[in-house]
């Protein structure tokens, strides 16, 4: 099963390591949305989007991304850091993956090193994660869905 990951992770690679870790398990190509805008995933059986969360919703040139190339009838997961967790962050991503006639096999969320906006006053939000159980998750997470 040929597998591609977009992501971004660009505050404190929070993400990255999610998205690496599977890289070093299974065979799968990623694509990093801050050295590319587009690409063609036409030839994938299983496309992940990764990413942060900033104001309630992906990062939003995951969003572009996924609106401008996924094509129609996929496989697609989800994968993202954050703050605080909660499933509305995946709503705009799932409606353009409904909207593209995807199907979402899951997500996996865990907590990441915040420093945004007032967490930044008092040194940050979720020290040391995501962790090593937090990355296994992942892991499994993935190795589940092939």
């Amino acid at each position: 099963m040929k597998t591609a990951i977009v992501y971004e992770s660009t505050h404190h690679q929070n993400t990255l390591k999610l998205v690496q870790a599977i890289r070093e398990k299974f065979p799968v190509d990623t694509i990093d949305v801050t050295e590319t805008e587009s690409a063609d995933l036409t030839g994938y059986d299983l496309i992940g989007f990764a990413a942060g969360i900033a104001y309630g919703k992906f990062y939003p040139a995951i969003e572009k991304f996924a609106a401008r190339c996924l094509p129609a009838g996929k496989r697609v997961f989800f994968l993202y850091t954050c703050g605080r967790d909660s499933q509305s962050y995946l709503s705009s991503m799932r409606e353009t993956a409904a909207r593209k006639d995807c199907q979402v096999l899951g997500a996996y969320s865990c907590r990441g090193f915040d420093t945004f906006g007032p967490f930044k006053l008092v040194g940050g939000i979720n020290k040391g994660r995501p962790n090593e159980e937090d990355i296994a998750g992942a892991v499994r997470f993935f190795e589940k869905l092939r």
